[in-house]
């Protein structure tokens, strides 16, 4: 029998929606945007250059709910999600619940590996204090567990809990 905090753990009710998408075709460049792109089970996010290198961070994600509180924090009025040097930009759902589970995006199924925290490029994109602003509201890092293509508007939500042993 599950505890009650177990109930509330698998209890996702809400449904996200996939905002914003981007590549990273060379190293140290500019992120793309794009309107869509294709998950794979072995590289990850097909055309970014981190392709491959990692099961553990295959695809990167972040809040745009907790892009706003970053802005806020640097006293700007909104900060371009492409500065983030995350992969993916969600909304409507908290993506740290998503610890140690699998959830999708559109009919991909992904997998959250920890938090994707922030690096040192972070002062460049934002300014003084761009670090720090990103501190605990870098998103997560994700695996892909089934492939398929993804593209602005899918769905988000939590993968059904695994049954009880």
């Amino acid at each position: 029998m599950k505890s009650k905090l177990q109930v509330l753990i698998d209890t996702m009710p809400q449904i996200g929606k996939l905002t914003s998408i981007a590549l990273r075709p060379v190293r140290r460049q500019a992120l793309v945007a794009q309107e869509s792109a294709t998950l794979d089970t072995k590289t990850g996010l097909v055309g970014d250059h981190y392709s491959g290198t990692s099961g553990k961070r295959q695809v990167t994600i972040i809040q745009a709910e907790h892009l706003r509180g970053v802005a806020n924090m640097l006293g700007k009025s909104e900060i371009d999600p492409l500065l983030t040097r995350r992969n993916l930009v969600v909304e409507g759902i908290n993506l740290l619940a998503f610890k140690n589970r699998q959830f999708y995006i559109g009919d991909t199924l992904l997998e959250m590996t920890g938090p994707c925290e922030p690096c040192s490029r972070m002062e460049d994109n934002f300014g003084a204090g761009g670090y720090n602003a990103m501190r605990g509201h870098g998103g997560i890092c994700a695996r892909v567990i089934k492939g398929g293509d993804i593209k602005i508007g899918d769905a988000v939500k939590l993968a059904d809990p695994a049954p009880e042993s």
